[in-house]
């Protein structure tokens, strides 16, 4: 049952520069040079869904500074609507240092005290935009602190309210929240509103503190509300869960160059299919063709620097398919 040829995904949160060593596997004191990014998982996904075709809107904030602009700019030249994008005259687009240790893991260092996403408040949510949308994407940090915290649980209401499908990617980043614990129950605290949660084994790990590659641990996250549970095991693939079935769609193995937004482009990728079909949930053949997509996605940008411009279009993806099914 689609309804319209061209559904719109309106993703919510922050959207910030990152610093990449122009050096890889190097720690942050060592590296001798930068390279900047635009990053910030909300906007990389919108990103990911407009680079595959599809339709997509980001709602948050930015500096009224050169850097607040010009990610703005790298929205539009992606196709992304920039409509809810606010700026701030008083506060920095927000910083982070990403550097890439010899393995492709990162470590992270924040600038935000606060940054101009933590700022965004309700009165400033662009709520006809928001109602116009098919599927309501967010992360976790905008739920850090106020008065951004208020603006998202309003967001997430209106969506619920207007019949809107929500996405939730947690993407956990430790430094930020002031305690793990307070992460854990942050996190945690929409965790149940959410129809479709896309964690890494990561993150199991860490809201759950068991064993991700079990599946009573995995499904210790499960609610009633949930269209669809995936968890993303890196290369290996990933496994869903839904209310009437579960598997494992084996992942792409590729020479790995950075991982950041890897996941970005796996969630734009299957928001995508399931905007364009919402029957995904209920149909697993279709579902498990949607999930390879989105891991040939994943893999792909994992063999270049920086989340956005590594980003795949569909081509690229059923290129990558069609070599390993070879």
């Amino acid at each position: 049952m689609t309804t319209n040829p061209t559904p719109l995904i309106v993703s919510f949160g922050e959207m910030l520069i990152d610093f990449v060593p122009d050096v890889a596997g190097v720690s942050l004191a060592e590296s001798g040079g930068f390279i900047k990014a635009p990053g910030g998982a909300p906007a990389n996904v919108a990103c990911a869904i407009t680079k595959l075709g599809g339709k997509s809107a980001f709602i948050g904030k930015v500096g009224d500074d050169e850097f607040g602009h010009m990610l703005v700019d790298i929205l539009k030249k992606n196709g992304v609507n920039s409509e809810g994008v606010c700026y701030d005259p008083h506060a920095r687009t927000a910083l982070a240092f990403v550097t890439l240790k010899k393995n492709g893991e990162r470590e992270f260092m924040f600038y935000r005290n606060p940054s101009a996403d933590m700022l965004l408040q309700e009165s400033e949510l662009n709520m006809g935009l928001l109602k116009q949308a098919k599927v309501f994407h967010y992360g976790s940090i905008s739920l850090i602190s106020e008065p951004c915290r208020s603006a998202h649980l309003t967001a997430m209401k209106a969506a619920r309210e207007a019949g809107i499908l929500l996405s939730y990617d947690p993407n956990v980043r430790l430094p930020l929240w002031p305690s793990s614990d307070a992460a854990r129950d942050g996190i945690k605290s929409i965790w149940n509103e959410a129809d479709f949660i896309k964690v890494s084994d990561d993150e199991v790990s860490f809201l759950t503190q068991g064993d991700p590659q079990k599946e009573d641990v995995v499904l210790s996250l499960w609610h009633d509300r949930l269209k669809l549970l995936v968890v993303t095991d890196g290369e290996k693939g990933c496994r869903y869960f839904t209310k009437s079935f579960k598997g494992r769609v084996p992942g792409f193995s590729v020479k790995v160059v950075d991982t950041t937004g890897a996941g970005d482009a796996f969630v734009g990728s299957l928001l995508l299919s399931v905007a364009k079909d919402t029957s995904i949930f209920e149909n697993e053949e279709k579902l498990r063709e949607a999930l390879s997509f989105a891991n040939a996605c994943g893999a792909i940008c994992t063999t270049q620097k920086g989340a956005i411009p590594a980003l795949p279009s569909g081509s690229d993806a059923l290129a990558l398919m069609k070599s390993k099914a070879n």
